[in-house]
């Protein structure tokens, strides 16, 4: 009954029917049961298939009833929701020569001591929790031809008495933790009929021995990602079988070994982000007269053209990857290569046209020549051919106006270059356009409404750091019910939000930073449930604290910095559920209240950060789900003093950032709580109380600033404790008390501690108030000269003592003249001393620099 659309609950009774020898009820997904539920199986069952069903359940009962049955033969449970420890005795059953656990993650084990002469021809585990050494008495089972192992947790090495296994075929350990080198004899000794090794994902060292490449029936080596230092080489004859070789992130070193050269059968070979260094004898390649693909990216090879004489019987190639390999130039050979379907020559040193004759390849799929030294494309572009789908210009010194491609891509980035003018009316036209990235460049003009057409695919629109006027389009917004990222950040763009976000909304990245946007918030942002990235800030948008977000879960930056919102951020209706946040950054506006401690409680990614698994790809990637995938979300945030921006921001950074409002109160403790916080910002607050001795808890933190407020009482000790911390400004409060000692606090400049008239002690004055100072020096005894009084010097003298208490008076007491003579200050000293200021914010239009 395999895979003929079994639903509901499987009937156990049925494993007691006396007569049964064989039950195949695999690849039924929507058959449930328990193996809980399995009463003790009859004694003629010899086969069992169950594999990609929705059973559940740990099932020690059921596994152990797996010993009784005498004649059991073949086992497959794969991907069927085991659990637990599977009885490491099933793999000694004598009769048993097929098991397969495969895709069980949360069934764990180990392999046990294997008897001699056994019957197991198949041994298939992988992806499942299985740990511990490889035993060395595998080499016992002499029947086995298949051995899957990968993604599991195994460790320890690769055990000799694998050469013993003559009938293998097919060996896959890859994804674990196996370490040390390749015992020479392990994997080439007798094994004449294996086919497929695949190591990769480990932590394999020492050489790849020459050996492995004569095994005469092996088609597949796949040993990449490991720690290979040296490919030994050898002048025997290498197996002409080979179709397939993967020498990928490893740490080989040296010319490319002309022994390589000898696998004429292969149809793929992949050496890059290795050190192989010289020049390619890539003339050699002419005896690979199948070769479909290769990748010698990321290398230190100079040289990869092909002469004349070769072209000829040049190979026709599929996939060519000559990332970073130092080319000055586009390889003349290309132009022959009319069935290239993938090309990248990206991070090399290629300078001037891109040539016309690359866009007609009629069968190139994914060009990518970034991050090179191109200035122009050269046309025209009428036949470009339709196949061209991913095209990737970025990081070059393209300019002119966008070209008009008469295509319709999957994908196209040509942010960062230097392209100038208004983006095409037409560009809209291009209906399966999935993402397009037009960052980073002097674009001006508006947005044009045909890039919201009703057959718009787009998934991904980057439009940011550009010169873009006029409205943001209604249409917009509407595509958010297919439209994942939406950044349009440091532009020129004025007028409202629209409010026409659709209740279908899908949108995770919404970037909208540095504009000149007004209004409130539109409310119809509750209805984008899965975002993750909301940028605001530097904009004039109005209103309160927007409570209509507090119900997305899955918020993790949120930025509205710089505007004119205000009111308490507390909300009345519930308590906030961001309890993935990891930036929250609501500086320079004017909210007040208290700081909302009722939050903080669910900001849970911010009390234990142990997700390090979502930084984005640092890797193209092509396919039905790649799109999204490539782009990285990127933030700006101030942090030690300096805006910098964050880009791949969803790992492991964390940051509060409330300063520059009217927040009142204590600070709450329950911030004291964000074991995993990089970042605290509440200065410039009316901030009261102590600060809480807890701090000591903020383990992760390298930046705070509490200063500009009302904070009284002692710094506490705890503070040195915190080892990360490389910025503090505890200034202009009301503390008092010897400054704890410690080499952590007193590496911090005087500044840090100024404006608290009770504090001392390194790096302040040493006097503790105990102590006078030092008596003023005496006064001179009075002579006729010395104690006659000058009315006109003390009349002008009044005076200035006077002016300057107009002056400074209001400094002292008025919080507002003192910032903005401050500033005032900054911006005259920033014109004498222009080398030694930097930007350190923005507000409205207005730029800040200090020194």
């Amino acid at each position: 009954m395999a895979g003929c659309g079994l639903m509901g609950i499987f009937p156990p009774e049925i494993f007691q029917i006396s007569t049964l020898s064989l039950i195949d009820i695999s690849y039924n997904e929507e058959l449930h049961g328990s193996f809980l539920d399995f009463p003790l199986m009859n004694g003629s069952l010899h086969t069992i298939r169950v594999s990609s069903t929705n059973f559940s359940g740990e099932g020690h009962e059921w596994y152990n009833s797996l010993l009784l049955l005498p004649h059991l033969q073949e086992l497959s449970m794969a991907g069927c929701g085991l659990m637990g420890t599977f009885p490491p005795e099933i793999f000694q059953i004598t009769t048993l020569s097929y098991i397969d656990i495969s895709h069980n993650p949360f069934l764990n084990g180990y392999l046990p001591e294997f008897p001699l002469d056994g019957s197991l021809h198949t041994i298939i585990v992988s992806n499942t929790s299985f740990f511990g050494e490889l035993p060395l008495s595998i080499g016992n089972m002499v029947h086995l031809s298949i051995l899957h192992l990968s993604n599991c947790k195994f460790n320890g090495t690769i055990p000799t008495s694998l050469s013993n296994l003559r009938e293998l075929k097919e060996i896959d350990l890859s994804h674990n933790n196996l370490a040390g080198p390749i015992p020479s004899s392990a994997l080439s000794e007798g094994m004449q009929s294996l086919y497929m090794i695949d190591l990769s994902y480990n932590f394999i060292s020492g050489s790849i021995p020459s050996s492995l490449f004569m095994i005469p029936s092996l088609e597949s080596i796949v040993l990449s990602n490991n720690q290979f230092s040296k490919l030994e080489e050898s002048t025997q004859v290498f197996s002409s079988k080979l179709e397939y070789l993967d020498l990928s992130c490893n740490n080989l070193s040296g010319p490319v070994p002309p022994s390589l050269f000898q696998l004429s059968g292969l149809i793929g070979l992949d050496l890059s982000s290795n050190n192989f260094s010289g020049s390619i004898l890539i003339d050699a390649l002419t005896q690979f007269k199948n070769l479909y693909e290769i990748d010698l990216s990321f290398n230190e090879i100079d040289d990869v053209n092909v002469t004349d004489d070769a072209l000829s019987s040049f190979p026709q190639l599929h996939t060519l990857n000559l990332a970073s390999c130092k080319l000055k130039t586009f390889p003349s050979f290309l132009r022959y290569q009319l069935g290239l379907h993938f090309l990248n020559l990206s991070y090399n040193q290629i300078p001037g046209t891109i040539p016309n004759w690359i866009w007609g390849l009629d069968n190139l799929a994914v060009l990518d020549v970034s991050h090179n030294l191109l200035t122009n494309l050269e046309g025209p572009f009428q036949n470009l051919n339709s196949e061209l789908n991913y095209l990737f210009l970025q990081f070059n010194q393209l300019q002119g106006p966008i070209p008009s491609f008469s295509i319709g891509a999957s994908a196209m980035d040509f942010s960062n270059n230097n392209f100038s003018g208004a983006i095409p009316r037409d560009i809209g036209y291009m209906f399966i356009t999935k993402y397009l990235s037009l960052a980073n460049n002097n674009l001006d003009g508006t947005i044009p409404d045909s890039l919201c057409g009703n057959t718009s695919e787009l998934q991904v629109l980057d439009l940011s750091h550009n010169k873009i006027s006029g409205e943001v389009p209604h249409c917009l917004m509407k595509l958010g019910d297919k439209l994942r990222v939406l950044n349009l950040g440091s532009n020129e763009l004025t007028g409202h939000i629209p409010d026409t976000f659709p209740s279908s909304c899908v949108l995770h990245t919404i970037v909208f930073n540095g504009n000149q946007l007004v209004g409130p918030l539109p409310k119809s942002l509750e209805h984008c449930t899965a975002l993750e990235v909301l940028d605001v800030g530097r904009n004039q948008i109005v209103g309160s604290f927007p409570c209509f977000l507090s119900h997305i879960t899955t918020l993790r930056v949120l930025v509205l910095r710089n505007n004119k919102l205000h009111g308490p951020m507390g909300c009345t209706k519930g308590n906030c559920v961001w309890n993935m946040i990891q930036i929250i950054d609501v500086a320079f506006n004017n909210f007040s209240g208290e700081l909302p401690l009722k939050w903080f409680k669910g900001w849970k990614k911010m009390i234990s950060n142990d997700d390090e698994a979502n930084s984005v790809p640092s890797h193209i990637q092509f396919g039905e789900n790649a799109i999204l995938p490539y782009y990285q979300d990127s933030v700006m945030v101030i942090n030690k003093g300096q805006e910098i921006e964050l880009v791949k921001i969803l790992t492991i950074f964390t940051s509060i950032d409330f300063s520059y409002n009217q927040f009142e109160g204590k600070i709450p403790k329950e911030l004291m709580d964000f074991k995993a916080l990089h970042l605290l910002n509440l200065s410039h607050n009316v901030l009261s109380g102590q600060i809480p001795s807890s701090i000591g808890n903020l383990s992760q933190l390298e930046s705070l600033d509490l200063s500009m407020n009302s904070l009284e009482g002692k710094i506490p000790t705890e503070l040195v404790s915190l080892n990360f911390l490389s910025v503090l400004n505890l200034s202009f409060n009301h503390l008092t008390g010897r400054i704890p000692t410690g080499t952590q606090l007193q590496s911090f400049d005087a500044s840090s501690f100024e404006g608290n008239d009770g504090l001392y002690g390194p790096p302040l004055t040493l006097n503790d108030g105990m102590h006078p100072l030092p008596p003023p020096p005496e006064m001179p005894p009075c002579g006729s000269l010395a104690c006659e009084v000058h009315w006109d010097l003390v009349s002008a003298e009044v005076g200035l003592v006077f002016g300057l208490g107009i002056i400074i008076g209001p400094l002292l007491f008025w919080k507002r003249w003192r910032l903005r003579y401050c500033q005032f200050l900054d911006k005259v000293l920033c014109r004498i001393f222009p080398q030694l200021c930097h930007e350190y914010e923005r507000r409205g239009g207005q730029t800040y620099r200090v020194l």
